[in-house]
């Protein structure tokens, strides 16, 4: 990712703006995260890839970076890790928006 480009894009959806990633695919949020903590790792994080960032990625902004438990490093938009949805098969989908009462779409 070039230096200070912002890791996400805002894109229109059938439920109105969101954030999705360099493909085009909505990223969404995940209540049970606390600011600056992810709390999906395993088969959570298989259903829900992080936005994983580079190894030297630079926080910048509303932008900042989370390291997860395997020692990754993610992608947060105001405190929020952000992921994708494995359900999701082309940009624009929004098929994660409201999993389990948990899951939102990240709103720019």
């Amino acid at each position: 990712m070039a230096q200070g480009a912002a890791p996400a894009k805002v894109a229109d959806t059938a439920k109105g703006k969101a954030l999705v990633d360099a493909k085009g695919m909505t990223l969404y949020t995940f209540d049970r995260d606390s600011a600056g903590k992810s709390n999906c790792n395993g088969t959570c994080a298989q259903n829900w890839p992080p936005l994983l960032a580079g190894a030297n990625a630079k926080a910048s902004g509303d932008w900042s970076l989370v390291k997860r438990d395997d020692g990754s490093m993610q992608w947060a938009y105001k405190g929020k890790p952000l992921y994708t949805w494995v359900k999701d098969t082309k940009p624009g989908d929004v098929t994660g928006d409201g999993v389990n009462n948990i899951w939102h779409i990240a709103a720019p």
